[in-house]
């Protein structure tokens, strides 16, 4: 048996050049909807709980949401109780852009499960979310560790 990280991957490329050719009208990329999925779905969501919601690390979610913030689709204010925190807002552009982002996740999603039955999608939407939370798990714990050290 293949390891399943190849197909993993491979999901995760096509995916992107999908995003990338149904969103780039629009100016953003594949890396920007879950930013634009997470924001909208929490507004003033901390910078920091992003970073942990998407596993990607704190300079990339500033590169990231600093782009956002050009486009005009963000707006970044300081916690008036803790101002080391940076809490996330979308804007009205963002929330327009929103069912453009869901729809082209719903049509590549169809356009892959299409040739299965719905008994084959529930048992691989089942699979899937059993190794996604081992995997969240095993990231939690490698982050988590590593923040500890000095």
């Amino acid at each position: 048996m293949n390891g399943i990280m190849k197909y993993i991957n491979r999901l995760s490329r096509t995916t992107g050049v999908f995003y990338n050719s149904r969103l780039r009208d629009y100016g953003i990329g594949q890396c920007h909807h879950p930013y634009i999925l997470l924001i909208c779905r929490e507004p003033g969501i901390p910078q920091e709980k992003i970073s942990r919601e998407i596993c990607v690390n704190k300079s990339n979610v500033t590169r990231q949401l600093t782009a956002l913030e050009e486009k005009g689709l963000i707006i970044r204010k300081q916690d008036s109780n803790d101002r080391r925190v940076w809490r996330v807002y979308p804007t009205e552009k963002m929330q327009q852009l929103l069912p453009v982002v869901r729809q082209v996740m719903g049509e590549w999603n169809e356009y892959l499960l299409e040739e299965l039955s719905q008994q084959e999608r529930e048992v691989l939407v089942q699979a899937l979310e059993k190794v996604t939370a081992r995997a969240n798990e095993a990231a939690r714990e490698l982050l988590g560790g590593r923040e500890r050290q000095p």
